[in-house]
């Protein structure tokens, strides 16, 4: 009877735990404070805030415990990068590399700087940073080009310069262990478009949640107008702008003439 009640026992014990619940494990819960941007003639840029919460932490958490990494996406774009070569006192464009279906606008903020947040290998398949947020140059192309690559690198150079590529390790700022904030910049030049807005939280170099949302860039008033029958009516639109261009050109003679 012993024998069998602890068989019993064991067996209620192994399907108990077979059957029991998950143990908790931290949760992302994040909202931008608008998700709608709209361009005006006057738009030099914007800033939205976004606040994130970390559910089901410990108890016992600290300021430090949790890393936390904002990237925004732009709608995806194909550029190509050239290499330039002297030949015969000339520079010309010598080889070159496609980078297709990039962001063509990418922000990345955390709370560290990138490097000490996690592997090479963290970073590498969450696209984590700037070096690795860069897709492989070509769809043709299965192997993923390396970070050091001298085309990924000048690309990320030219974008940069041009402010449509920017990194900041200070830019998510945590106000209590749990409950954070980042700034969320858009830019002057921003295209028009959905922007992806992904949160990742990490500890001890481990992916721990993931959270997107997304904003949506919209043209408004008379410059909406404009791009809306521009696309929908080309032949037209070109016509009206080659003779705005003309009288123009005409109106100016006149006045500027010299009997």
């Amino acid at each position: 009877m012993k024998r069998a009640g602890a068989v019993a026992f064991l067996a209620a014990a192994f399907w108990g735990g077979c059957f029991a619940p998950p143990a908790a494990a931290e949760r992302l819960v994040t909202s931008v404070s608008t998700h709608r941007v709209l361009i005006t003639s006057n738009f030099s840029g914007a800033e939205l805030v976004l606040f994130g919460a970390i559910d089901d932490a410990p108890a016992n958490v600290q300021i430090g415990a949790y890393d936390v990494v904002v990237s925004v996406r732009g709608p995806a774009r194909s550029f190509v990068t050239r290499r330039k070569e002297r030949v015969l006192g000339l520079w010309v464009n010598a080889a070159s590399r496609e980078f297709d279906q990039v962001p063509s606008y990418l922000a990345v903020m955390s709370n560290k700087p990138i490097a000490e947040i996690g592997p090479p290998e963290l970073l590498r398949r969450y696209r984590i940073g700037l070096v690795y947020n860069v897709l492989p140059p070509t769809a043709n192309d299965m192997a993923e080009a390396p970070p050091e690559d001298s085309f990924r690198a000048a690309f990320l150079r030219v974008k940069t310069n041009e402010g449509a590529y920017t990194a900041d390790p200070k830019g998510v700022t945590f106000l209590t262990p749990r409950f954070f904030r980042a700034a969320v910049p858009v830019p002057g030049t921003a295209q028009t478009g959905d922007y992806q807005v992904e949160t990742l939280l990490v500890a001890k170099g481990a992916m721990l949640a993931q959270q997107q949302t997304a904003i949506e860039v919209v043209k408004t008033g008379f410059e909406a107008v404009v791009a809306q029958e521009a696309r929908s009516h080309r032949f037209f639109y070109g016509l009206g702008v080659a003779l705005l261009a003309l009288v123009t050109g005409l109106v100016a003679t006149l006045l500027f003439r010299h009997d």
